[in-house]
């Protein structure tokens, strides 16, 4: 525990223990991308370089934990790329449960524009489990209510204080006098976090707001968290300030010392 290890977590993962882990969260090298930085997987081939990877995250990952996966295809001649959509149904028929898609919102990302498209600003963080009951501890990552309570809540009216059912047949409705006295809710599936803007020796870091989330999530005190891409490190030095304990794993040597350097490990 709370080791940083060098090498193909293909060729690492086989030694971890099975229903070891409570939460994976990571981001791998994307398709055609960096490859001087990182061995670059075509976008081909990518569903079948990620499978025997992801199949050993399925045999450490504890019943009750989860896989969250940031990732993001680009485009290719004008046209998005299929495999990220591609990886995740062969993942359901690997035997993940596919639970949720977060989407972080890049909030700091500047303008750009191409002939058919603008720039991009946001990433899917794809929730995948191994069993449909797991831990999920939603009350850790709620947020304030915000000043529309203030207004809205003063002056009630007849319908605001019983079940309005949708005017569109959803089959949802609300009861607006449940707000009074809250002061915090629960978040949207929509995460607005800044990019990582300093440079801190690696192409692709996350933010620590990020992994922060997912770990506040999906984990507690003396939980597991495993990064099998982990880059700099900064999923681990979340973990571990929030009393967890980490395992990195990273093919490129100079990363791995960084990740080292900045777990103080």
């Amino acid at each position: 525990m709370n080791k940083v290890y060098c090498g193909d977590c293909l060729e690492i993962l086989p030694f971890l223990l099975d229903s070891s882990v409570d939460l994976i969260v990571t981001s791998p090298p994307y398709a055609d991308r960096r490859s001087k930085l990182y061995p670059s997987i075509k976008a081909k081939d990518y569903v079948d370089w990620f499978l025997p990877r992801s199949l050993h995250l399925l045999r450490v990952l504890k019943p009750t934990g989860s896989f969250v996966l940031n990732i993001r295809e680009h485009c290719t001649k004008g046209e998005r790329n299929t495999y990220v959509m591609e990886l995740v149904l062969a993942m359901k028929k690997q035997g993940w449960k596919w639970i949720e898609d977060y989407v972080w919102h890049k909030k700091n990302s500047y303008p750009g524009k191409w002939p058919n498209r603008f720039r991009n600003s946001w990433e899917y963080c794809y929730h995948f489990t191994r069993e449909l009951k797991f831990s999920m501890y939603q009350e850790a990552v709620m947020v304030p209510t915000g000043d529309w309570a203030k207004s809205r809540l003063k002056n009630l009216s007849d319908v605001d204080k019983s079940r309005d059912e949708s005017q569109v047949g959803s089959g949802f409705g609300k009861n607006v006098s449940n707000w009074k006295e809250r002061d915090m809710a629960y978040p949207t599936n929509v995460l607005h976090m800044a990019t990582e803007t300093r440079n801190v020796g690696h192409p692709a870091p996350f933010p620590k707001d990020l992994p922060t989330w997912f770990v506040k999530l999906f984990t507690t005190e003396g939980d597991v968290v495993l990064d099998p891409f982990c880059g700099c490190g900064t999923a681990g030095v979340v973990a571990l300030e929030l009393g967890r304990s980490f395992i990195g794993i990273d093919s490129v040597e100079s990363y791995c010392d960084l990740a080292r350097k900045n777990l103080a490990i």
